[in-house]
């Protein structure tokens, strides 16, 4: 593995480098660097240190391991790939995502998974492992978002307006969610078997590469919110 020390790279020396190595990359000393990995299709990349905004943006196959918290814009309009986040995350985490998997091991900010999209056998997943800010799959258009709330000690698993303007896709909670208020143009009901079947699905790669028993995630109450068939967001945007 090539090791590159970032402390003193500009963000546009740093993603030339990267860009020029052959085989997986490790970024030492990473201090903010924004646009890290940004449309790349191949290669694996490991951070040490927090990457700036925007990291992976457009990524188109890649995979990103971040050992610590990252900043906004996470995955932005990405279309395939894989971004693992050690720690936290900022806001707007997945922004128009439309393909490839970002899992967080702790807490996201405001606006994660806002217009969240999917075409075909693309379907984005954003898998948080702590709890997310408000505004939680704002106008969310396809793809799955799951937030488990591990580690959060009986506090709120997501903020407040979760699921505006939601008119496709899945929301999974680890939570009854009796202290979360939904609009009323999306279904937020009980997890049913079908339900968990799929998520069980989801997860596995998620357990994997953080060491969680798939099992005991699995053994709690799920919450899964959906459009309303009859919404007007749904009306406006998705094609029959």
């Amino acid at each position: 593995m090539t090791c590159v020390r970032a402390e003193n790279l500009s963000y546009r020396e740093l993603n030339e480098v990267i860009r020029n190595t052959a085989g997986p990359c490790s970024i030492e000393g990473c201090r903010g660097q924004r646009f890290i990995a940004a449309g790349m299709s191949e290669g694996e990349i490991t951070i040490h240190g927090v990457p700036g905004n925007a990291l992976g943006a457009y990524l188109n196959g890649a995979g990103v391991t971040v050992l610590g918290n990252a900043q906004d814009a996470v995955g932005d309009t990405m279309n395939a790939g894989r971004i693992i986040v050690h720690g936290n995350i900022g806001d707007a985490a997945g922004y128009a995502m439309r393909g490839g998997c970002i899992y967080v091991r702790g807490n996201a900010g405001y606006r994660a998974g806002i217009h969240m999209k999917a075409y075909r056998e693309k379907i984005p997943k954003l898998i948080i492992g702590g709890s997310a800010g408000s505004f939680l799959g704002e106008y969310q258009a396809g793809g799955i978002i799951a937030v488990l709330g591990l580690g959060n000690a009986g506090g709120r698993i997501v903020g407040n307006f979760p699921c505006t303007g939601m008119h496709g896709g899945k929301l999974f909670l680890r939570s009854d969610a009796s202290d979360v208020e939904f609009p009323k143009t999306v279904v937020a009901r009980r997890a049913n078997e079908e339900d968990l079947a799929e998520l069980r699905q989801v997860l596995l790669d998620y357990c994997a590469v953080f060491g969680y028993d798939i099992e005991e995630l699995l053994n709690a109450p799920f919450t899964v919110v959906s459009p309303d068939e009859g919404n007007q967001y749904r009306q406006m945007y998705v094609a029959n």
